[in-house]
Parts: C-alpha cells; sequence; structure tokens
C-alpha cells in the first residue's frame, strides 16, 4: 500500500484529501506544519508528498529541498505561473491549484507515483545492467564506475534503447543534473562512457547516429 505524506494546516481540506485517498487505497499521515513534516520524515519515508506552502513555521518552499527523492506534488492557492515555475525546478513534481478537483489530483498522484516506480525500476539491454535505486552499472557482472553525466547519459539512452535520441534532448533532458554537459563536451562524454562500456564488455553498446544522435547496441548489431 502507497503511503502518502499530506502537508497542510488547514483542517477541513487535510480531512478531506485524507478521506478520498483511503478510498483509493492509500495510506496517509497527517502534518500541520512544515516542522512537523520533518518530524514525520525521521520515522517514516512516504512514497509521496502533498504540500501546501502557506504553513505556520517552516513554509513550504523551505521544506520542498529537503524532501529530495520524494515525488512532491504541490497544493496551493499560490498560482502565479513564475512561482509554479520556480517550484517545479526547484524540486516538486507537479503543481495543482486550490480550489481543486480531486479527480484530477488522485489522477495526478497515481500518475506520478507510477512514473516514481518506473524511474527506480533496474534497466537491463543486453548484458548491460543499471540500477537507479545504487546508482550502479553493470557489465556481465563486472561494475563499471561512471562519472554522474555518463550515467545520465546512460540511463536516459536505456529508458528505450531502440529509439534514437537526439544530441538536443539528451542536453535538454539530463541538463538539471549535469550542468557541466554542454553542445561542445557532449561528444566527449558519450565518448567516454562509450570506452568505459566497451572495455568492460567488448563490445560499443552505443551507436552514434550520424547527424541525429545515439542509441543502444546490442552486440549483434552490425556497425
Amino acid at each position: 500500500m502507497k503511503h502518502i505524506l499530506i502537508v497542510d494546516d488547514d483542517v477541513s481540506i487535510g480531512a478531506l484529501l485524507e478521506e478520498a485517498l483511503a478510498r483509493e487505497g492509500y495510506r496517509t499521515t497527517r502534518a500541520y506544519s512544515g516542522t512537523e513534516a520533518l518530524l514525520t520524515l525521521e520515522h517514516a519515508r512516504p512514497d509521496l508528498v502533498l504540500l501546501d506552502l502557506m504553513l505556520p513555521g517552516l513554509s513550504g518552499e523551505e521544506v520542498l529541498p529537503r524532501l529530495a527523492g520524494i515525488p512532491v506534488i504541490v497544493v496551493s492557492a499560490k498560482t502565479s505561473p513564475d512561482h509554479k515555475a520556480e517550484l517545479l525546478l526547484g524540486g516538486a513534481v507537479d503543481y495543482v491549484g486550490k480550489p481543486f478537483s480531486l479527480r484530477e489530483l488522485t489522477a495526478r498522484i497515481a500518475l506520478r507515483l507510477r512514473e516514481a516506480q518506473e524511474v527506480s525500476a533496474p534497466r537491463i539491454f543486453a548484458e548491460l545492467s543499471l540500477d537507479p535505486a545504487s546508482h550502479c552499472v553493470c557489465v556481465a557482472g563486472q561494475e563499471v564506475h561512471l562519472t554522474r553525466t555518463e550515467y545520465a547519459i546512460l540511463k536516459l539512452l536505456m529508458q528505450d534503447p531502440a529509439v534514437v535520441v537526439t544530441k538536443s534532448a539528451i542536453l535538454d533532458r539530463i541538463s538539471a543534473d549535469t550542468p557541466d554537459c554542454t553542445e561542445s563536451s557532449l561528444k566527449m562524454h558519450v565518448s567516454n562512457l562509450r570506452r568505459k562500456l566497451r572495455e568492460a564488455g567488448g563490445h560499443d553498446y552505443i551507436e552514434a547516429v550520424w547527424g541525429v544522435g545515439f542509441k543502444m547496441r546490442g552486440p549483434e548489431e552490425k556497425s
């Protein structure tokens, strides 16, 4: 049963959410302030957090950075586009304005939980395996040590091994985690990644598609 932490000082809204989520089969915990939310996290790690912003004590904006690694949906009456953008860039996976539709909110919760589960699932391609939980990459059982940027590139390519990922898409989708990867340095990062995998497995696991980008290549595929 998935566990959702509701952080909202409005008693009626919290009760409404608690009842609706229970009907959907979720287990819930309530916190009425930012400080209480952090204390709750010391005892149990929820699968997702619904976070109000205007809280007594620590505000939602102050709590958000301390929820790294947990999907957070901000539920707030603050609906400024700039504020939304700032919070999404700051770590929130979604933003729902008050008043909200329970049907829409529960749908967004289900979607974000599914995404989180997909992201954390181990990925396997031929003899190559990548474990998002431990950040461990192995080729035929041998661990390969990658830089943060090399790991991010490989993880992206392994999401759908048959699809060619363009250079611009790689730069866009890993930019938040790898600020050192630029248009001019991408080729070097990919080259180093290909070399490390080839040395471990005796095969080039990444194929460069001329003028487009990169994709995974199995041992049986010809250059």
